[in-house]
């Protein structure tokens, strides 16, 4: 279905194009909100690229090797063995068809297996239903709400904090690479 290799600088038209349609960052990091530019795209990936307390992953189709979007662990504290693990899918016509879930099984077993990690918590919005589904089938449970943490078409919604422990963790590492 999916593996995840390393993402490059020259992909940010690509980024670009995920960014300006509304529905995809609908949920996503505030400052997709903000990027505008190819520039300014391009900026926030090469500072994300160079991130030494990320681990930053392309989500690639098997088939065409195509880059559809991406995953990994941000503000990875080494002391804590903690991070927060983010995803964005950004061609919608593969949502909804188990990727995202597949993803995350991926990513965190890495961050508890090649990271070190013992704890990786996530927020998610609450009308992001799907999200929500898809965090549940990979084995995040729910550890609380902030309240109103969000702001999208002129309305507040909660947030939900959601975390899995690395002896909770049930799945084992499948092959990502070649």
């Amino acid at each position: 279905m999916i593996h995840l290799l390393p993402l490059r600088t020259d992909q940010a038209p690509l980024f670009h194009r995920w960014l300006r349609d509304p529905e995809v960052i609908l949920y996503s990091l505030s400052v997709f909100q903000e990027l505008q530019t190819l520039e300014q795209v391009a900026d926030w990936l090469t500072h994300t690229l160079q991130d030494p307390h990320s681990l930053t992953l392309g989500v690639y189709l098997d088939e065409t090797h195509d880059l559809i979007g991406y995953a990994g662990i941000a503000n990875i504290s080494r002391r804590n063995q903690a991070g927060e693990y983010f995803i964005l899918l950004g061609e919608k016509r593969y949502w909804g068809r188990g990727i995202g879930t597949a993803v995350t099984q991926q990513v965190v077993t890495r961050g508890f297996q090649d990271v070190g990690l013992n704890r990786i918590m996530l927020t998610v919005s609450v009308p992001n239903e799907g999200g929500v589904k898809a965090y549940q089938k990979a084995g995040f449970q729910l550890e609380g709400r902030l309240r109103q943490a969000c702001y999208r078409h002129g309305a507040f919604h909660d947030k939900l904090v959601m975390s899995v422990l690395r002896t909770e963790w049930p799945h084992p590492l499948r092959p990502t690479t070649n």
